[in-house]
C-alpha cells in the first residue's frame, strides 16, 4: 500500500514533490504503468507456468469453425494475469480507507474465482461444460446482492442510494425508490443483481476471439474511469449537471488498473493469441465494469459504453429465442445470424478475425466518446 507509505512520508519528513501522489490523476497513471508493466513483465512467466501445468484450451470440433482447431492446446486461464496485475496496482496506489475499492476488489477477485473454478473444471477435469450454470449464477448474484446491500444500507451512502443519472436528461434522475423509502430496497437489489450478472455473462459471449474481450473491456474501462473522476470531484459534477459523489474519484485508480493490465494482456493475447484469458479473466472484468457503474450511478450508460458486449449477449438471445419460435412453428429450427455470438456471425461471412476484433474496437472507441458526450448532450 504505497498510498500510506508515500502519505507518511509526505507528512512527516515532508520531502519537497511528495505531495504530488495525492493527486488521483498522478495515482491513476502510476496505476496503469504498474498493471501494465506487471502483465508485461510477468505475463511470460504465468503463460509458461500454464502451459507446464497443462492447462490449455481444448476446442470442440462440432462448433463450425474450423479455423479455430488451430488454436487447440493454447494456454487458458490467463485472466490470473489481469487479475492479479488489477489488484495488485489497485492495492498499491488506491486509498485503502475508501469503502469503493474494498467493495471493487470484492467483486473482482469474487467473480474471478468463479470464472476459475469453471476454467478448472473444464480444462484439468475434462468437462467441457466447465461450472454448472446454476453455481456461477448462485457466485454473480451473490456479489451482486452484497454490492447492492452495501450502497443502499450503508450509511454514507444514504443521500443518493437509489439515484441513478438518465442520458440525455439534464437534472434528471432515476429513482429506483418509487414505491416508497420502505421498498426501495426491493427494487435497487435486484437490479444491482441483474447488472453485475448480465454485463459479467456479456463479456464472457464476447471473449471468442483474440483481442476480442480484453480490447474492448480496456476502452469501457477507460470511459468509466472518466465518469468516475468528474463524479468525484465537486466542481465536474457541479458543471456537467450530475450526481456529485464523495469517493468515488478512487475508483478512476482500479479503472486505471483495468486499462493497463488488459492492454498488457493484450501483448499476448492479440492475435494469433499466445493465451486465452478464459472464464477467470471475462467474469471478472464483466462483474468490474457493472459494479463501477452501479457505484457512479451512471448504469444506464452501460448499453452504449457496453455496446459491444450488449449486441454480443443480445444476438444470443435472438438466436436461440428465434430457433425455438420457427421450429415450434416450422417443426425445424432456423438461424437469424449464421452464427451466434456476433462474432462468429461475421467469422462466418468470411471475414478476417483479426478484421473483425479491429472494427469491434473501433465502434468501442466510439461508442465511448458518445458516452462522454452524453454528460452535455442534455
Amino acid at each position: 500500500m504505497l498510498y500510506l507509505l508515500l502519505d507518511w512520508i509526505r507528512d512527516t519528513v515532508q520531502p519537497p514533490g511528495f505531495g504530488v501522489f495525492t493527486y488521483i490523476t498522478v495515482r491513476s497513471a502510476l496505476a496503469a504503468s504498474t498493471a501494465l508493466f506487471f502483465s508485461i513483465f510477468f505475463g511470460n512467466r504465468i503463460i509458461r507456468l500454464l502451459s507446464r501445468l497443462q492447462l490449455k484450451e481444448t476446442i470442440r470440433e462440432d462448433v463450425g469453425l474450423e479455423n479455430h482447431l488451430k488454436k487447440a492446446g493454447t494456454p487458458s486461464m490467463g485472466g490470473l494475469i489481469i487479475l492479479i496485475g488489477i489488484v495488485l496496482s489497485t492495492v498499491l496506489w488506491a486509498n485503502p480507507y475508501n469503502i469503493y475499492i474494498w467493495l471493487i476488489l470484492f467483486v473482482t477477485v469474487v467473480l474471478g474465482a468463479v470464472g476459475f473454478a469453471d476454467d478448472y473444471i473444464k480444462i484439468v477435469r475434462g468437462k467441457k461444460e466447465g461450472l454448472m450454470g446454476k453455481f456461477k449464477i448462485i457466485g454473480q448474484v451473490v456479489v451482486g446482492a452484497v454490492l447492492g446491500s452495501v450502497l443502499y444500507f450503508h450509511p454514507d451512502f444514504q443521500e443518493y442510494n437509489t439515484l441513478s443519472t438518465i442520458p440525455f436528461f439534464k437534472d434528471a434522475n432515476i429513482d429506483y425508490a418509487f414505491l416508497g423509502e420502505a421498498l426501495g430496497w426491493a427494487i435497487y437489489i435486484p437490479v444491482c443483481i441483474f447488472i453485475v450478472t448480465a454485463v459479467s455473462n456479456s463479456v464472457n459471449l464476447t471473449d471468442g476471439l483474440d483481442g476480442l474481450a480484453s480490447g474492448t473491456t480496456a476502452v469501457a474501462g477507460l470511459g468509466l474511469g472518466i465518469l468516475a473522476y468528474v463524479s468525484g470531484r465537486v466542481d465536474y459534477s457541479g458543471f456537467l449537471d450530475i450526481l456529485y459523489l464523495p469517493g468515488t474519484g478512487e475508483l478512476t485508480i482500479y479503472c486505471a488498473a483495468l486499462v493497463g493490465a488488459c492492454f498488457g494482456f493484450l501483448w499476448f493475447n492479440t492475435y494469433p493469441a499466445e493465451v486465452f484469458m478464459g472464464d477467470t479473466g471475462s467474469l471478472a472484468l464483466g462483474g468490474g465494469i457493472g459494479a463501477v457503474a452501479l457505484m457512479i450511478h451512471k448504469e444506464l450508460l452501460l448499453p452504449i459504453l457496453c455496446g459491444i458486449f450488449f449486441m454480443e449477449a443480445l444476438s444470443v438471445i435472438i438466436q436461440t429465442g428465434y430457433f425455438k419460435y420457427t421450429r415450434k412453428k416450422y417443426g425445424a429450427g432456423r438461424r437469424f445470424f449464421l452464427m451466434a455470438p456476433l462474432h462468429h456471425h461475421f467469422e462466418k461471412k468470411g471475414w478476417a478475425e483479426p478484421k473483425i476484433v479491429v472494427r469491434f474496437w473501433i465502434i468501442s472507441i466510439l461508442l465511448a466518446i458518445l458516452t462522454i458526450i452524453t454528460l452535455k448532450l442534455r
